[in-house]
């Protein structure tokens, strides 16, 4: 089933995401939306359900792991799905302009920048270039993950979904007011590659 236009309630779209992760994890996609006539409608504007900002990561492919499809879902991506101002900026454009019910912040098993930024907090071996920046972002999830005792690559990859979830509340304030008002969910997932499945860290008025 496509992710259906007309749903406006969060936990709705979610549990319609949800199915669609079941059906790639059991290899029984239905690749929805992915048509002529859907590209035709498509040049007349854009009604995404939700957003879902995501690891850049090749292996984490938002649309083929949720089985939906052109128009569906409105995908950011940034390595260890960090928050920047151009993220901030897509977010708000896509709940504000095109009404998004339903925002997601997804991080990945076998995450490259959670195993750098592991490597830089509890090694000291820091990367130059661009790519510190990447470290300095992910960072304060490893040293969370080392207060609360937690140790291993899987805890720091959900704890930095929480963390990046909590930022986005902090610097992004109307999707509190949203989430009161019941016309917004929040979801922190983590993806596992091992079996293809997403879980979810954290939940914010939706399951």
């Amino acid at each position: 089933m496509p992710l259906q236009e007309h749903l406006t309630d969060p936990q709705a779209i979610w549990d319609e995401l949800k199915a669609g992760n079941e059906r790639f994890a059991a290899q029984q996609s239905k690749h929805p939306n992915d048509t002529v006539e859907r590209r035709t409608i498509l040049s007349e504007g854009q009604n995404p359900r939700a957003v879902v900002l995501a690891c850049s990561d090749s292996r984490v492919p938002v649309e083929l792991l949720f089985d939906v499809g052109l128009g569906d879902v409105f995908v950011i991506r940034t390595a260890g799905e960090i928050v920047g101002l151009s993220v901030l900026a897509s977010l708000e454009y896509a709940v504000e302009s095109l009404g998004c019910p339903l925002v997601i912040v997804m991080g990945h098993e076998f995450c490259g920048a959670v195993g750098a930024a592991m490597n830089a907090v509890n090694n000291g071996e820091v990367p130059g270039g661009f790519t510190r920046v990447l470290i300095e972002r992910v960072s304060p999830s490893v040293m969370a993950a080392n207060g609360e005792g937690k140790h291993s690559a899987e805890d720091v990859e959900r704890i930095h979904v929480a963390q990046t979830v909590a930022q986005l509340f902090t610097l992004y304030p109307a999707l509190k007011e949203r989430l009161a008002q019941g016309t917004l969910g929040v979801i922190g997932a983590r993806y596992r590659i091992s079996d293809n499945k997403v879980e979810t860290v954290v939940a914010h008025g939706v399951e």
